[in-house]
């Protein structure tokens, strides 16, 4: 779901990158003639899920509310789902993304039996997909077409020589101990400017590195032999190849030291670090900032430097630690980065450790699916497949009743402002100026981007991955100079998810999130202002979440608010973290309370407007009964049903140490901060939920 290079803004954990998008002339909108045929369709009278929009037979009655919401909602399926041998997890999210890639792969069919003009999207779909699925071709080249580069970082034998490899990684795809890309200017949205951070570990998170458990010990001592198998394929092999991989992990341990706790990179606060290029010199010395620069190609004056006493510590590493070590983690870095575009040996050990290992997920995905998520990236072909995927998949009619629920989850929090007892009026009003100043996104780009330029070529699938790479980051490059382009989306009409962009003030809803279970114009309203309500709800809380509230109407980060009411949200907001702290995922693994707040904050305070905004549009009359259930019951239910999910147990470790979201059995719960949820469902001082009317957080 990127563009092509990081971006630094915080947005409701996505990355977001920036490049221009241009319209694309109308003869290449129609990549079939299937998409016209098949557009506008209407849905059927009947909810998708149940009579009116929960399914039931999810349920496990015999839990009480009280004591597990998520397993009362959802606890049957939970019980009886086995998750197959090629999902991590499965739920709401993932039901809807194989909805997706067998639309996506639909689409690619068609593209594949009509061809297109040499250029054309079409061309550059059918051929990167062909190069992508033969296998036959992949197997048959091996590692030969990743040997150039590994002639390259062989040949390093200066500090000159590693500087240049470091500044070329994008050309690579190895990673490398810093580097950055386009972000958007904290201080100024109208303008970009270039981004530089630490990272370069290839273990998730710096945790896995400094954890002395004994399950993160056992990774790592996985991690070498998998570095070892990784370098066989470079002729690497032996007491050589273990001694190499070795070095490598003590390598990155060293790195992992410099890199930032996860709150610390989340903190603005401390991320924002405007320099000159001229100041970079001289706040972090020992490297040649020149050379590297150079390297990139980037034109970089003045950038953000997100952490820069980790910057300072890799260049401290790059000069203290042995050329030859350096080598090694490019070597190994630049197989696995490339494994993907290689011969399926080379994916499927690579997959034996980051998939299976990592992520506790037996076998791969299919091919196709792994092609149809390639090419729908927004790096790829992502908006040239999206542009057919809206016309057959996203009823127009359903854009407008998104608008109205935007609109009355707007009005709601408005409500909500103006009633805070902790906060004053002036402060009130600078958050109202933020509400007011929101956009809203929904569905689908008014623009799409252009592909002109762009070479895609029959069966060079590694060579069109690089060529791809260069496409956008030449697009990125040309963009320092230009104006921010606020019509740029960062996902792809056919990604399930949603984003808040904190220096555009906007809230996006791709197309492919507006379906069962989160939103159905054919189920009951209080279902709709459950699941789609609480996620628009929740984007709006990241204006004023943590990290969003410190951006002010017109995405400029600064602080607007007193010192007092400051004080007042960051009470609350701790009371919270405390909350969420105390979440056990796996035995001694505990949900960061502290790393999650964002996304917590959005949760609980989505809860409360789309709740709001439910009862508003009930017009003071009650709520019909639906099969026994109140209208406030089916409001909480529906919201615990959008995070109905299964996770393997590394999948769920590897998110509390290494994301920034709660699991969703644990975001299901978010209602214990809801007086309604109580009153809906008798829960009492006793239940395992229960939390007392004071220790209830009521932010927004």
């Amino acid at each position: 779901m990127l563009k092509s290079i990081l971006k630094a803004s915080v947005a409701a954990g996505v990355l977001l990158v920036t490049a221009c998008a241009e319209k694309t002339p109308d003869d290449a909108d129609a990549v079939s003639q299937a998409d016209v045929a098949a557009s506008e369709q209407q849905a059927d009278a009947a909810p998708e899920l149940g009579s009116f929009g929960i399914d039931l037979t999810a349920m496990d009655k015999t839990v009480k509310p009280g004591d597990d919401f998520f397993m009362y909602v959802n606890g049957s399926w939970y019980d009886s789902y086995e998750l197959p041998d090629d999902k991590t997890s499965y739920g709401a999210f993932n039901r809807l993304g194989e909805i997706s890639q067998e639309r996506v792969r639909s689409i690619i069919e068609d593209v594949q039996s009509t061809g297109g003009e040499p250029g054309s999207p079409e061309q550059m779909i059918s051929d990167l997909y062909n190069s992508f699925m033969d296998t036959e071709a992949l197997n048959a080249k091996g590692i030969d077409p990743l040997r150039p580069t590994l002639s390259m970082i062989s040949q390093i034998d200066s500090l000159d020589d590693l500087t240049t490899a470091f500044g070329q990684a994008d050309q690579h795809g190895y990673r490398r101990p810093f580097g950055g890309g386009v972000s958007i200017n904290r201080k100024n949205p109208d303008a970009y400017q270039y981004s530089l951070n630490a990272g370069g570990l290839g273990l998730p998170d710096r945790d896995y590195y400094l954890d002395d458990s004994e399950r993160m010990q056992d990774i790592r001592s996985a991690y070498v032999d998998h570095i070892v198998e990784m370098l066989a394929f470079a002729d690497i092999d032996g007491e050589t190849a273990r001694a190499k991989a070795e070095g490598i992990l003590a390598l990155e341990t060293k790195m992992a030291g410099h890199i930032w706790t996860r709150a610390d990179r989340r903190n603005s606060d401390l991320t924002l670090n405007p320099m000159t290029r001229a100041e970079l010199k001289e706040n972090i010395t020992g490297f040649d900032w020149d050379a590297f620069f150079e390297a990139t190609q980037y034109p970089v004056e003045e950038m953000n430097v997100g952490a820069p006493s980790a910057v300072q510590g890799m260049v401290d590493l790059i000069n203290s630690e042995d050329m030859s070590v350096w080598k090694d983690y490019l070597a190994y870095s630049a197989i696995r980065g490339n494994a993907s575009n290689l011969s399926e040996d080379i994916y499927n050990t690579n997959f034996k450790f980051a998939g299976t290992k990592l992520s506790g997920q037996p076998e791969p995905q299919p091919r196709w699916k792994r092609g149809a998520n390639l090419l729908s990236g927004m790096s790829s072909m992502g908006e040239a497949i999206g542009q057919v995927y809206v016309k057959r998949h996203f009823p127009e009619a359903d854009k407008a009743k998104m608008n109205d629920l935007v609109k009355n989850l707007r009005l709601a929090l408005g409500d909500r402002i103006q009633n805070l007892e902790w906060m004053t009026d002036a402060t009130k009003e600078q958050a109202t100026g933020k509400l007011d100043a929101f956009v809203t996104k929904i569905a689908y780009p008014d623009e799409w981007r252009s592909y002109e330029g762009l070479e895609i070529k029959a069966g060079d699938l590694l060579g069109n991955r690089r060529r791809m790479a260069a496409f956008f980051k030449a697009d990125a490059i040309e963009s320092l100079n230009d104006k921010t382009d606020r019509a740029e989306w960062f996902l792809a009409p056919q990604t399930v998810n949603a984003y808040y962009n904190p220096a555009f003030n906007e809230i996006v809803f791709p197309a492919a999130i507006l379906q069962a279970p989160f939103f159905d114009p054919n189920a009951d309203p209080a279902v709709n202002y459950g699941a789609i309500g609480v996620v628009i709800g929740h984007e709006l809380g990241h204006g004023f979440d943590d990290q969003g509230s410190k951006f002010d109407a017109d995405g400029i980060q600064r602080n607007w608010w007193s010192e007092e009411d400051r004080e007042a949200f960051e009470a609350r907001a701790q009371v919270l973290v405390e909350q969420y702290n105390q979440y056990e995922a796996v035995d001694d693994v505990f949900i960061n309370g502290q790393v999650s707040l964002g996304e917590n904050i959005g949760d609980v305070g989505g809860l409360a407007m789309a709740y709001h905004a439910y009862q508003l549009s009930l017009n003071g009359e009650e709520a019909p009964i639906i099969d026994g259930l109140t209208g406030d019951q089916r409001f909480f239910m529906s919201y615990a049903q959008i995070w109905k999910i299964k996770m393997r147990e590394e999948t769920l470790i590897n998110q509390v140490k290494a994301g920034t979201h709660a699991p969703g059995m644990y975001r299901a719960l978010a209602v214990r901060n809801h007086d309604a949820w109580y009153e809906a469902f008798g829960v009492q001082p006793g239940d395992a939920l229960y939390l007392a009317p004071e220790d209830r957080v009521r932010i927004w």
